[in-house]
């Protein structure tokens, strides 16, 4: 028996309108819906939910009239191609923040927002052997500050 975590499956995110989210969504990080045929349970209060996924991670949506503004909490998604994923951003009309690097881990990170101005960093960790992407698992020294 292990009491370590293996990994985190999803994190959810407040946003208004489902159809421009999964729309936003799939073009920007190629998620797609989780179909939902039948109601399922769920956290006190959530009537409406959105769920997306990649494959190696999922991103949940609540659905609010008024999203509440959440900045400057966010979550951080790793790309494997930096500058290819900053052109696929400029080809989709995205602006980013200004891109900076983390000497601890030589690594580079900006922000975007989402169509509800949800903060997202973009982070990419040149040391990390990006190929094991899709086990949801990136390999990289344990003994390195993040």
């Amino acid at each position: 028996m292990s009491n370590r975590p293996h990994s985190i499956h999803h994190v959810n995110v407040p946003i208004s309108d489902p159809k421009r989210t999964a729309d936003w969504y799939g073009k920007v990080f190629g998620l797609s819906e989780i179909p939902r045929p039948f109601k399922q349970g769920g956290a006190p209060g959530v009537e409406e939910v959105l769920l997306l996924t990649r494959g190696n991670f999922d991103l949940h949506f609540t659905v609010h009239e008024n999203p509440p503004d959440l900045k400057p909490h966010h979550f951080c998604i790793e790309v494997d191609d930096w500058e290819g994923f900053m052109e696929h951003l400029a080809q989709l009309g995205i602006d980013h923040l200004e891109i900076f690097e983390r000497p601890q881990n030589r690594s580079k990170a900006t922000y975007i927002h989402d169509p509800d101005q949800n903060l997202i960093e973009l982070s990419h960790h040149g040391d990390w052997d990006h190929s094991l992407a899709q086990t949801g698992i990136a390999a990289h020294d344990p003994g390195a500050r993040v």
